[in-house]
């Protein structure tokens, strides 16, 4: 085989792969790469390097560039499987969040190749099975602590054991006869996947299992895990579902500190990346619903890997907290700081117009300026760039997004405003 048939074999073994492949240098520009590859990371970019496989995936996987700039040998495994979840926003429609995995090996002092595949599905399947073993383990231990529901193929409910009255206050007859939507969507929290999704995800699936807030007959509110399995007749048509319902009881600071866990980023105590798209969500519904202005912040730290390369990452962790403490002490109450990525953040502010964001901005960007973190013997300055937009009916994060890189792009420590049909400084 000469050089050419084999040069051109590689290439097409390359391009025919089934998984994404992408060989970078040590700054992660692209030499290259594969369709796979491409259509897994193109629509991560988003105004970011499209040639730079650690710019497309900062948003979701900060940590890949520092994970290849800390492996020390010349060559070998940076990472295996690495699981990069790349849907910043909670699926809404019961779909499940998609995941990639990465396998990074480094060639030699210069280059290295990462190999991308899409393993939503198997991350799906492993966490629908550790549900269901801890379920199915605890309904054998503690079986007269729930209460269950015989619900139609139509989600009308048609029958409850005496473990309904106990737990929700109401009656068996009072729930017979009624819809589950009408029962449990009314006091479903923000973000909570509707009845009738659940109902069609239990009979694709067999099962569907969910957490969420219940309302007793008194009014008050209780924590509530959910099992609604699918009943089918012999010849596979499905007849109906039987509900399951247990009664979290956690004392309050057990509480507290889970929905701490659940809801803030660990190092920066901001919210984390779920949690800003949950209120992100309820807030665009208020908007649309009474039309009050909702403002978004994009806010990005600049030359950020120097402070790291310079001071040292325990020092950039510093700066990052202090970041945010500024950053918190600074805004509303109402007002909500999340740490997206890296040393990404947002800002949202409801019932706020886009000339007074752009002054809040202003604001920040100036304390930040003014921030120092002291670090051992240094006292470290950092700067930001903001990208400012206003709800309209345009996607209001990524306008803010592109805002934000007009910044960048503009010297940097300064403030953009995207309108809707532009951008404006």
């Amino acid at each position: 085989m000469d050089d050419v048939t084999e040069a051109e074999g590689l290439l097409e073994f390359l391009y025919a792969a089934p998984v994404g492949l992408v060989q970078i240098d040590m700054s992660g520009d692209i030499a290259m790469i594969n369709p796979h590859a491409m259509k897994h990371l193109l629509p991560l970019a988003q105004g970011r390097d499209p040639g730079n496989l650690f710019a497309m995936l900062d948003r979701c996987a900060p940590e890949l560039r520092n994970m290849l700039e800390a492996f020390e040998p010349s060559r070998g495994s940076v990472c295996d499987g690495h699981r990069i979840m790349v849907d910043l926003a909670p699926p809404t429609d019961g779909a499940d969040p998609k995941v990639l995995a990465c396998t990074v090996v480094k060639l030699d002092a210069e280059r290295a190749i990462a190999c991308l595949s899409d393993v939503t599905l198997q991350v799906a399947q492993e966490r629908r099975l550790k549900q269901a073993e801890t379920w199915f383990a605890s309904l054998l231990n503690d079986v007269n602590d729930y209460a269950v529901l015989s619900v139609t193929a139509d989600g009308l409910i048609d029958a409850a054991n005496a473990s309904w009255t106990k737990q929700s206050g109401y009656s068996c007859d009072a729930a017979v006869g009624r819809s589950m939507a009408d029962l449990f969507d009314r006091t479903a929290g923000a973000g909570a996947i509707a009845v009738c999704e659940q109902l069609r995800l239990a009979a694709r699936d067999g099962w569907h299992l969910a957490e969420d807030w219940h309302e007793r007959l008194d009014g008050s509110r209780y924590w509530c895990q959910r099992l609604l399995a699918a009943r089918t007749a012999p010849e596979g048509d499905l007849t109906g579902y039987t509900l399951v319902l247990r009664d979290v009881r956690r004392d309050s600071q057990d509480a507290h500190d889970l929905r701490r866990l659940l809801t803030e980023d660990h190092l920066t105590g901001a919210a984390n990346r779920a949690r800003f798209q949950h209120v992100l969500d309820r807030e665009l519904k208020t908007w649309r619903e009474t039309g009050a202005p909702l403002s978004l912040l994009m806010i990005d730290l600049d030359h950020f890997k120097q402070v790291n390369d310079d001071y040292g990452h325990l020092a950039g962790d510093a700066v990052l907290r202090g970041f945010a403490e500024t950053v918190a002490a600074a805004i509303r109450p109402t007002d909500l700081l999340a740490r997206l990525g890296g040393e990404e953040f947002a800002v949202l502010l409801p019932a706020t117009p886009l000339e007074e964001a752009r002054s809040i901005a202003n604001e920040l960007r100036t304390l930040i300026e003014d921030m120092r973190t002291v670090s051992g013997p240094h006292r470290i300055a950092v700067t930001a760039s903001f990208g400012c937009a206003v709800a309209s009916g345009q996607d209001v994060l990524a306008r803010a997004d592109e805002a934000l890189y007009v910044a960048k792009r503009s010297g940097r420590n300064c403030v953009q405003a995207a309108r809707p049909a532009a951008i404006a400084a």
